[in-house]
């Protein structure tokens, strides 16, 4: 069985929308709260979100997943910093056409989510197939191009 191996590249898009959520989110809280506790409770929202933002779709914190392994049943995570986390891949995986997520397991724990624009076309439809099956197909690499 082959690995696949990707190298995940920053998604300005998903970072707009996890800024985006969380500003709702602290508006909503705002609105309910109201008031110098509300206001600071959007803030901290407002702050969460650009933390998350820099970390799971820019790639630009020391734990963010640059390279993901994947073989077999398992995963191998390489991190910004250089360090490496492996796990058993878990379920439930969501794959669609905008998103893969795939929950990796102890000792790494955590759930990859990649979109589209982190890898090109080709390696996207790879990551999908191989989410839904454990597996790349058996075909010429010309069948899996879009």
């Amino acid at each position: 069985m082959s690995a696949l191996r990707l190298e995940l590249s920053p998604s300005p898009r998903l970072a707009a929308l996890i800024v985006v959520l969380h500003l709702a989110a602290g508006a909503a809280a705002f609105a309910v709260v109201g008031g110098a506790a509300g206001a600071a409770l959007w803030a901290g929202l407002a702050a969460l979100g650009a933390a998350a933002a820099r970390s799971r779709a820019l790639l630009r914190a020391r734990g963010s997943v640059r390279v993901v392994e994947l073989a077999g049943e398992g995963a191998s995570l390489t991190l910004a910093d250089g360090r490496r986390l492996s796990g058993e891949l878990g379920a439930p995986r969501y794959v669609g056409r905008l998103a893969v997520a795939l929950p990796v397991g102890r000792p790494a724990g955590r759930t990859l989510f990649v979109t589209p624009d982190m890898l090109d076309p080709a390696s996207f439809r790879a990551l999908r197939l191989w989410a839904l099956w454990g597996k790349l197909p058996a075909v010429a690499e010309q069948q899996l191009r879009p």
